[in-house]
């Protein structure tokens, strides 16, 4: 019970909260009114940077959602450039998150980081087809252990102004593994060979290193969903 309450907070949200504290206490001196803006602005952001723990389901295979947030479209594109993949369209999952959703990102499958590349760009509304595009993005580059490549891609949004991956080139990741964040509402795109079946519907909600998004081991149609 306790763990449901006390949500550990993200390392990268503590200048921020401590930021928006500061601001809440000047606030509260001069307007009470005002001071309880800032107590709820600053429970906000305690919220937004939470880092949950999550069960990651660990067969051989299974591609994991990177993000919470909502399955926003599942379409054919060619992946970032300047990952080097090649111009053929790959299969594009895009997972949209708000304000509201956790927004510590996780490694969809276990591998190496054979390319990172980063490109600043505009701030369009993330869940603008666009946005993948012209906003900025982090794109990341995975190699499996049998040789096959796919791709993830941070996009920052409208209020999104920092994209935050710890990952480096040649580092070896797990499923499941936090790799970074983008503050204030954003997206993630991962891009996967056509071959592989892809095991959500647009709409469906996905949780960041726990829900199965695709499988390398089996075959099967895409899924469609409907609201029941």
């Amino acid at each position: 019970m306790l763990k449901s309450i006390f949500i550990p907070i993200n390392r990268a949200g503590w200048p921020f909260i401590a930021i928006f504290f500061s601001l809440t206490v000047i606030m509260a001196y001069f307007s009470e009114p005002f001071g309880w803006l800032g107590v709820i602005m600053t429970t906000w952001c305690v919220y937004f940077f939470r880092d949950p723990e999550r069960i990651t389901p660990t067969r051989d295979g299974l591609i994991i959602s990177p993000a919470d947030g909502v399955v926003q479209m599942i379409e054919e594109a060619i992946p970032p450039m300047e990952l080097e993949m090649g111009d053929k369209p790959l299969n594009k999952i895009a997972i949209f998150m708000n304000v509201f959703d956790v927004h510590v990102n996780r490694v969809p499958i276990g591998g190496k980081i054979s390319k990172l590349a980063y490109r600043p760009g505009k701030f369009l509304n993330a869940s603008l087809d666009k946005a993948s595009e012209f906003n900025e993005r982090q794109s990341i580059r995975l190699t499996l252990p049998n040789k096959m490549d796919i791709a993830f891609v941070q996009i920052a949004g409208l209020i999104a102004r920092r994209i935050k991956c710890d990952i480096k080139e040649e580092q070896i990741v797990i499923t499941g593994q936090r790799f970074g964040l983008i503050r204030f509402g954003s997206r993630v795109d991962i891009y996967l060979p056509k071959k592989i079946s892809i095991l959500v519907a647009i709409g469906q909600r996905s949780i960041a290193g726990e829900t199965v998004i695709a499988d390398l081991e089996i075959q099967e149609p895409a899924r469609f969903g409907e609201v029941r």
